[in-house]
């Protein structure tokens, strides 16, 4: 098994070697901060099972455990690791097919904001249905393959 991904701009493009060591989702206040959501998803491997194929994300130390990377150009969290350890965890939303990595335990519940458990109640509407006929969105994204 092979998962690639990467961000939004396609600056930055990555593989998987194997299947992930386990995937997860964290509820921690600099999960919320550092993806801009309610949390953030995440699939682990070996650090040598991850393959940079085009660039390199830029890391930030968010704390004294946890250096994040993301893309320097668009922005895009990519990464999440415990400098110390041999694994490093991609985020699941830059995976081209992030419907492969299922997670499988959820972290930091003290920090889970209360609303989370309500939202499959809430209304589902058609975005585009909702804009008229004729709206039509031209996504500038890199496509979730490699190019």
């Amino acid at each position: 098994m092979s998962l690639t991904g990467g961000c939004q701009c396609g600056a930055v493009r990555y593989r998987l070697e194997g299947e992930p060591i386990g995937s997860n989702i964290c509820h921690c206040r600099m999960c919320q901060k550092a993806g801009g959501g309610a949390f953030m998803a995440f699939a682990a491997a070996a650090t040598t099972d991850v393959v940079w194929m085009r660039g390199a994300p830029k890391t930030f130390a968010s704390s004294d455990f946890a250096e994040r990377g993301f893309c320097a150009e668009c922005g895009t969290p990519l990464t999440y690791r415990a400098p110390g350890y041999d694994r490093i965890a991609v985020t699941i939303g830059s995976l081209d097919h992030p419907g492969e990595a299922a997670p499988t335990v959820q972290f930091c519940l003290q920090s889970k904001l209360p609303w989370l458990d309500s939202i499959r109640h809430l209304p589902a509407r058609d975005f585009a249905a909702g804009m008229g006929r004729d709206f039509h969105i031209v996504s500038h994204q890199h496509p979730d393959h490699d190019t």
